[in-house]
């Protein structure tokens, strides 16, 4: 058992060394953070198909005392409309169902959506002025995930795994959650959390539920760990006789996936394994969390990450997408979700990880304060809106109890504090001590980077 162990550390010693020499040699950018950083890692929260921000975090008095009447095209202007409601006759506003109360010392506004997260309100920076371009899910979700509309880009979790490289040997430093129990309304993709034209070391690695957390981690039959290990130690003295005649970095980056890999074989499953976690734990995040790939159960997983040297998260759930029927289904969304969220924030508190821990939730656009189709009394959607809405930060350096940017009356247009998706990944590469306009890759003849030419730090959002 002795020799297995040192071989196996020889093993991870040795070859990850020469990656790293390798990449050195090749005249990768420096990685070091540009100054002291305020998070360590990030939790992203992804709600996918777009939260109305009237329903959840941006209160509209007039649209209720207006229910029924025509947005006024004073207020319309000549902004980009959806083929799904732009050729209506008329656009009726719409009034929330729900009420709103103000929550903790800070007076947040919060809808009775969501009372979890009402308890946590002092921890939350709400930004209630976010905007982006892109006014269709796929662009606009692949935006806020690579900081381009058009594919291809590598994902913000593979750049903040590029600048703050691994701190942990035995678990990748970007994991990707997605909620097996919401609506499958807007599909997902994997280059979503790819690394485009990063080495890929840096791709995000998938956790699914179940007792096979990674696909394709577990050895098939008849395939020992000694056999398995074997196998990795010859592939690594292949890649590094490959390297030496051709000084490729995308060969090392190959051995160490391969050594990762082995190693996970045995730390998926026990980081994955919530069955030792403390009863007072499920009863925070909500009994759901008992099952595997549920959203409090990923949320739950999420600090399990966090707290194994993991340094991004991102979870994905899915159902957002209410064109019509949205008081049953932000309902819906609101009870699957609300409770893993504000447990998330009080799990980390509790631990001393919320301080140097960034979390971020939100979805890739907003709605229309106009009704999309027949406004009923107790039933009507909500189109998508670009324009302006809401998500909300929290921990690892953001100011804590805070309403950052305003919307007009309708909830329709900025009025001021306006955050553009550029803006914001700007801002978290600045809490986790990059200089976004420095964290760069060069490729096709000049340096990329996630913010492109644009974005600037949100400095209203820093504690």
């Amino acid at each position: 058992m002795n020799n297995l162990l040192g071989r196996r550390a020889f093993l991870g010693q040795s070859s990850l060394g020469l990656g790293a020499l390798a990449l050195h040699t090749l005249g990768e950018p420096d990685r070091r953070p540009h100054f002291a950083p305020r998070a360590k890692r990030v939790v992203y929260l992804f709600q996918a198909g777009g939260p109305s921000p009237f329903e959840t975090f941006d209160p509209k008095p007039v649209l209720q005392q207006r229910h029924g009447e025509d947005l006024p095209k004073s207020v319309l202007g000549a902004q980009r409309l959806t083929g799904m409601s732009g050729n209506q006759a008329t656009l009726p506003m719409a009034g929330s169902f729900t009420g709103f109360r103000q929550y903790g010392r800070s007076g947040l506004s919060i809808s009775d959506l969501l009372p979890h997260t009402a308890k946590v309100a002092d921890q939350l920076c709400v930004v209630r002025s976010m905007y982006t371009e892109a006014i269709n899910h796929d662009p606009a979700i692949t935006f806020f995930c690579t900081g381009s509309q058009i594919s291809g880009r590598p994902s913000m979790g593979a750049w903040a795994a590029y600048g703050l490289g691994a701190d942990s040997r035995d678990l990748p430093a970007f994991v990707v959650l997605v909620s097996k129990d919401a609506q499958r309304d807007q599909p997902l993709y994997a280059r979503l959390w790819g690394t485009g034209f990063l080495p890929s070391q840096y791709q995000g690695v998938q956790f699914r539920g179940g007792a096979a957390p990674v696909l394709f981690l577990d050895n098939p039959a008849g395939t020992t760990p000694e056999l398995r290990r074997a196998q990795v130690e010859a592939l690594a003295r292949l890649h590094a006789d490959q390297f030496a005649h051709e000084a490729d970095a995308a060969i090392t980056a190959r051995t160490a996936q391969a050594e990762l890999a082995f190693r996970m074989q045995t730390s998926v499953p026990e980081v994955a394994d919530l069955s030792n976690e403390p009863e007072s734990v499920f009863a925070l995040y909500g009994q759901s969390a008992r099952e595997p790939g549920t959203y409090a159960a990923n949320c739950l997983l999420a600090r399990r990450l966090l707290e194994r040297g993991v340094r991004f998260v991102q979870l994905f759930h899915q159902g957002w997408d209410q064109h019509g029927g949205l008081p049953g289904g932000i309902t819906r969304q609101c009870q699957q979700t609300d409770q893993g969220s504000a447990a998330l924030l009080q799990d980390l508190q509790r631990r001393g990880l919320l301080d140097d821990t960034l979390v971020v939730w939100g979805g890739e656009f907003g709605r229309t304060a106009y009704c999309q189709g027949k406004l009923t009394k107790d039933d009507y959607g909500r189109d998508h809106h670009p324009r302006c809405f809401t998500i909300w930060l929290a921990g690892g350096g953001v100011r804590a109890g805070h309403a950052h940017g305003t919307t007009d009356d309708f909830g329709y247009n900025i009025v001021d504090g306006g955050v553009h998706v550029h803006d914001l990944h700007a801002t978290m590469l600045h809490l986790l001590g990059f200089d976004h306009e420095k964290l760069t890759w060069p490729f096709q003849g000049r340096d990329f980077r996630l913010t492109d030419v644009a974005g600037k730090v949100v400095r209203e959002l820093l504690a």
